[in-house]
Formats: structure tokens, sequence, C-alpha cells
């Protein structure tokens, strides 16, 4: 598993920026922009694609091209996406599909690929090609995109069956969907929307994480998929860097352990999964395990990605990288899942999602989060 995973980790971040221009007639003003940017690992990746009308006013759109390798699309998002043999072709959603002058719509897609996985430069929107007189390329580093939402549902949806970047919040706490509070005590923690500070848009959920047992503090909602596998993505900033006691910062019911949390947090300064019915952790708190974890980066948007699959496997990602300490394959391996794998026959059932803050001892934070995705595939960051 480890060497597998290692492979898996190292991934590649790529920002490809496709500016093309062109009508029926050579010289004329593009019609459209394109930024590509891919995130990519050994055998597969995502793109994230923001297209551009630069032409007239639209009611509806479509965006294709052809890629020049053996790329696979095997799910999409924001969009509808079709591949046939090597060309793509997406067309928008019942609510992106109106774009001004100067106005932009983002979907997204994954997919497999070997060899080379270069950025298409043969876009076409709504069937005018946007060569034009040859198209600009530039290719550069990057790390992680932070995007705008304009509209309602959020940009990376997909087919997602909970998807909010919180812009339709009116009050001072989370509603709707959200209900906000603690089994136990909630003590000196505290959770608001903030308008000041988001990941998109301009809102985001504020969490005051205080120490000490029984100062816990969540804003949650009921999630579907006990039966299948579940897979959530949400963006996180905080402050405080994670201390070396543990705590908690992401908890899910589990139907099929008593109801006991499963809960993705933190111990010995770096990210942890722990089973409150057995306390068992992911991965195991040798100085070797904990090594094999990630911190969590403070003063930052972070994007954190998880799949809790009802075979007894566990998945996360950290800023669009895998984390080696933090995957259930479940085959056991030292240090990492064989503490996990102690307890043979457990298959997760998870039916909520909580965000907040449970201090079992030492250990303060404020963290926000925004742009917060749970369905039944995988959602990029």
């Amino acid at each position: 598993m480890r060497n597998l995973l290692a492979a898996v980790a190292a991934v590649v971040s790529i920002a490809g920026l496709v500016v093309i221009g062109g009508t029926s007639t050579a010289g004329a003003a593009p019609v459209c922009a394109v930024d590509y940017k891919l995130n990519q690992w050994a055998t597969g990746f995502t793109a994230n694609v923001t297209v551009t009308n630069q032409s007239a006013p639209v009611t509806s759109w479509n965006l294709a091209w052809t890629f020049a390798g053996n790329q696979a699309i095997s799910s999409g998002w924001s969009a509808d996406v079709k591949q046939s043999g090597a060309r793509v072709t997406v067309s928008n959603m019942p609510w992106n599909g109106s774009l001004a002058t100067g106005a932009s719509a983002q979907f997204g897609f994954q997919a497999t690929y070997s060899g080379t996985n270069e950025v298409p430069t043969d876009f076409a929107f709504n069937g005018v090609s946007c060569s034009g007189d040859g198209p600009t390329t530039t290719t550069t580093s990057t790390t992680t995109t932070t995007t705008t939402t304009t509209g309602v549902p959020p940009v990376g949806c997909g087919t997602a069956a909970l998807c909010d970047d919180f812009e339709q919040q009116t009050g001072t706490t989370p509603a709707g969907r959200w209900t906000v509070g603690a089994a136990n005590c909630t003590g000196q923690g505290a959770v608001s929307i903030d308008n000041s500070v988001a990941h998109s848009g301009s809102k985001s959920v504020r969490v005051n994480g205080a120490a000490g047992y029984c100062n816990h503090i969540f804003f949650g909602t009921p999630v579907t998929g006990s039966s299948a596998a579940v897979h959530g993505r949400f963006y996180v900033r905080h402050t405080t860097a994670l201390p070396a006691a543990h705590v908690t910062f992401m908890a899910m019911k589990d139907t099929a352990d008593a109801g006991k949390d499963l809960r993705m947090g933190g111990q010995n300064a770096a990210l942890q999964w722990n089973r409150e019915s057995d306390d068992a952790t992911l991965p195991a708190q040798s100085p070797q395990g904990v090594a094999m974890s990630k911190p969590l980066p403070t003063g930052q948007w972070n994007c954190v990605q998880f799949t809790v699959d009802p075979a007894g496997r566990l998945s996360t990602s950290l800023n669009g990288a895998p984390v080696e300490g933090l995957q259930v394959d479940g085959v056991p391996t030292p240090d990492i899942d064989q503490q996990w794998l102690a307890r043979s026959g457990w298959r997760p059932a998870v039916t909520d999602l909580r965000l907040g803050w449970e201090s079992y001892g030492d250990g303060a934070d404020t963290l926000w989060y925004d742009d917060v995705t749970v369905g039944s595939s995988p959602i990029a960051c």
C-alpha cells in the first residue's frame, strides 16, 4: 500500500490558461476565453474550467475540444460533460446557461490518462472555433485556486446532494439545513456567519473553538449515502497550528458503530482520523505514523477531500494531494492502519456531517468553513 500511495501522492498541479480568439473573420474580437486548470497525478487528473463569453449574450452554451492523447473522462460537475472518442462536448446546466458579454461559467471533470496530458488548444464556443489567429498558451505552477461564486447553486456541485457556499444565509448563525450545537456541552464555543472572510463569494461560517473539555461546538446537517460511499469536500481556514493534544474539526455519526462518531481532526500537530467507539487512530500515533500525515496549514484556505466507503475503506486528500497516512485500503500497513484494522468488520454507515471544534484538553482555534459539498462521487477542489 505504501508504495502505491507514494506514487499517487506525487501530484503535479498545473494551471493552463488558454486564451482563444476568433470568429469567422480573421482578426475579429475573440469569442471566448478558456481558463483550463489541471490537478494531475500519475494516471489521472481533474480539470477546473472557466469559459468566458466574449461575444454577444447567450441563453445557452456549449464548449467543445479534442484531446490530443488518450484522456478518458469518468465524471463531471456543473455542466453536462460528454465524450465520444477524443472529442468532448460540454453543455450548460439549467442554472448557468445565460452568459452576458464578459460573463463566465465554471465546470469541471475527472479523467484518466497515460503518457502525456496536454492542455487542449482547439476550443469551440457554440460551434464557433476559438482558434482565431492562433492560441496563446501559458503554463505556470499553482497550488490552490480561489473562485468566486455568482449564483445558485455554487460552482462545483455536480450531482452532489449537499453543496453550500453559505451565500444565501441571512442571519448571524447558519440556518436552513444547518443546526448549531453539540451532543454534550458547548461551553465557550461559538458558530457564526462571517461576512468578511470567504473562500468564494462573500460569506463563510466561522467557528470559535475554545480549549478544554465541554467546549464542543458544531454546525451540522444530515447526509444520505449510508449504503453507498460518501464523498466530501470542504474548504477550511484556521489560525492556530494543530496541537499535540487530540482535537476534532469534523464528525460524522456512524449508525453501524452504535451511533458513535467517525472524527477527523489532529493529534501530535498532524491530521488524523479517530474512531470514537474504540479510540483507534489513523495513522497510528507512532513517530513513523505521524510523519506519514500532514499538518493543516494556517492562514490559508485548505481543500480537504475524503471518501468513507461502507466496505470499510477511507481516503483523504489535502489540497489535491492524497495524504499517505490517512488511507485505509483493507490491508493493514504498519504505522498507518494496522491499529484501525485490528478490529475486523468495521463497515461505516454515516448519516450526518458536522463541522466545528472539539478539544479534549489543550487547544483553541478559530476556523472558517466554506464551499461544503457531499455527494455520491468524488468532488474536486
